[in-house]
């Protein structure tokens, strides 16, 4: 077998902590999104502020270690966004003692942030994957070039596609439609925006990760099928060598 055919073995330092980051992100966007703000004379939801974050870490992931990586990442978010939801109906349904006179009221809210978060769920497994598939797609399209760029058109494709499908499931029918599409936009607009401020700490990481992890990883070849969790790849896929000479 040719050396650049074979399969590599790597032991990444910090990947797990990335992958961590980012689960603990999903779930705490679904927990703040049923709570609506009015922040800088705009309308959004609470998890609006902190989920841009995994498209942060998303792009991290894709561009250092792949599209295969990151998509373990995805799953992972899915299985915490589970049993976050799973042992939340429990909870609502379990006998309390009398004397627990708030235990009704937080029924009520995790009741209510049940549809919330199926929303947050479906417009997840849309936009995510959407979001690596893009960054994996153009870092090969441009060859690793322009990655400010890459990274926001990721995000902004990725964040449209979520801000459209998580608004629309998860308030329809809640507030009439020009709040909603307003609510949409500006979910939509904020996540951008923190996509580009976070972009000088983000091209800085992922400098720091290439050289500490010695990979760069292009997905050249991969099947960008969301239902595998399959994560060899080559050593022609890790062009690290390359463009550090």
């Amino acid at each position: 077998m040719p050396e650049q055919n074979k399969l590599i073995r790597v032991f990444p330092k910090y990947l797990w902590f990335l992958i961590l980051c980012y689960a603990m992100i999903i779930v705490l966007a679904n927990w703040f999104d049923a709570r609506l703000i009015h922040i800088f004379g705009l309308d959004t939801d609470a998890g609006t502020l902190v989920f841009p974050l995994t498209f942060l870490l998303s792009d991290l992931i894709t561009e250092v270690y792949g599209y295969k990586q990151a998509r373990r990442a995805i799953w992972c978010g899915f299985l915490f966004n589970a049993v976050f939801i799973l042992y939340g109906q429990i909870v609502i349904h379990l006998p309390g003692p009398s004397y627990a006179t708030q235990n009704a009221l937080f029924d009520t809210i995790l009741a209510t942030n049940t549809r919330i978060i199926f929303a947050s769920t479906i417009s997840y497994f849309i936009s995510e994957p959407t979001n690596s598939l893009i960054m994996a797609k153009l870092k090969i399209k441009m060859q690793g070039k322009n990655m400010a760029l890459r990274f926001v058109l990721s995000t902004f494709a990725a964040s449209g596609l979520d801000s459209i499908v998580f608004g629309t499931l998860a308030f329809y029918g809640t507030m009439n439609n020009a709040n909603l599409i307003a609510l949409i936009l500006t979910m939509w607009f904020i996540k951008v925006f923190v996509e580009i401020v976070g972009l000088p700490l983000s091209i800085y990481l992922n400098n720091k990760l290439k050289k500490a992890e010695q990979l760069d990883i292009y997905d050249e070849n991969t099947k960008f099928n969301i239902f595998s969790l399959n994560a060899n790849y080559t050593a022609r896929n890790n062009a690290y060598k390359i463009n550090a000479d």
